[in-house]
């Protein structure tokens, strides 16, 4: 069967037909993956009843895969149930029960609620995401994702030539998002306070397409400007981000992997769930070389 991708939403997200997670990819499947990324940065492949072996497999098809064993993941490898190259997603804590709100994997974990990107305070960014489904709750646990390409595109031209000239600085929830979650003085080893720097504005490897790269988790002021008016404008053009017509709500289902760019787009998960039901989500990630 051949591959096709189907869009999903106005702007962005398309839906994969012809390709099994489980077995090796043929470099035409590879393309036609990698071409879909591209132009829609957010893939969803369904059916798909993966091993983590089988999906630390697949991801690599597309890069080298991120180490969870570096400073800023929240779950320390001893704290881990799962082998290195893949990250616990999910409510449990390393035995397999549900993560107390006392935990302090629990509280880190209230970060993924906030919209953000991935690895934009790490020396090499991520390029791509992965996300499968493998437990899911009675109802909600859901995940949105917002398109920064057409949010850019959107923005009046007197901002985009304002930002033209930006250069962001990342780090580990330090943006007024994560700050005002965490604070500055939670003890934790976790926050990473270097000053990463990006364009505020990238352009998309391959479509040359503008790319709106600032988040209020990670990014936390721009070069030359005072913190009074950098946080303002962060927290504008979230607001102007994550507007709906920018936004796709993802209902998960059993077997279902998500796989988005991580340069092109922010996300968030919902935690609208029962707090006594088990989710179960496994994540990798490949670096942006």
């Amino acid at each position: 069967m051949p591959v096709s991708i189907h869009q999903t939403h106005p702007v962005f997200v398309g839906e994969v037909a012809g390709i099994d997670c489980r077995n090796p990819l043929s470099p035409d499947e590879v393309a036609a993956i990698e071409a879909g990324m591209d132009e829609y940065a957010v893939l969803v492949l369904r059916d798909q009843n993966i091993t983590d072996e089988e999906q630390i497999a697949f991801t690599r098809h597309f890069g080298e895969l991120e180490s969870y064993n570096t400073p800023g993941h929240i779950r320390r490898r001893e704290d881990s149930r799962l082998r290195a190259g893949i990250a616990d997603f999910s409510n449990l804590d390393k035995d397999g029960n549900i993560i107390s709100d006392e935990d302090r994997v629990w509280f880190f974990k209230l970060g993924d609620r906030l919209w953000h990107s991935d690895s934009s305070f790490r020396p090499i960014p991520a390029k791509y995401s992965l996300l499968s489904g493998r437990v899911l709750p009675s109802w909600g646990a859901n995940t949105e994702f917002a398109d920064m390409r057409a949010a850019y595109d959107a923005l009046p031209g007197a901002m985009q030539d304002r930002l033209s000239t930006l250069v962001g600085l990342h780090g580990r929830s330090t943006g007024p998002a994560g700050e005002r979650l965490y604070g500055d003085d939670k003890g934790t080893t976790e926050k990473v306070y270097h000053e990463m720097r990006r364009p505020a504005v990238i352009k998309h490897p391959v479509s040359g397409r503008s790319i709106l790269f600032v988040n209020p988790m990670h990014t936390h002021g721009f070069v030359g400007m005072a913190r009074e008016v950098a946080w303002p404008l962060i927290e504008e053009l979230t607001n102007h981000a994550t507007q709906g017509r920018f936004v796709y709500y993802h209902h998960w289902r059993i077997g279902d992997v998500l796989m988005w760019d991580e340069l092109a787009t922010m996300h968030r998960g919902a935690g609208d769930y029962r707090p006594d039901e088990r989710r179960v989500m496994l994540r990798t990630i490949v670096y942006a070389h």
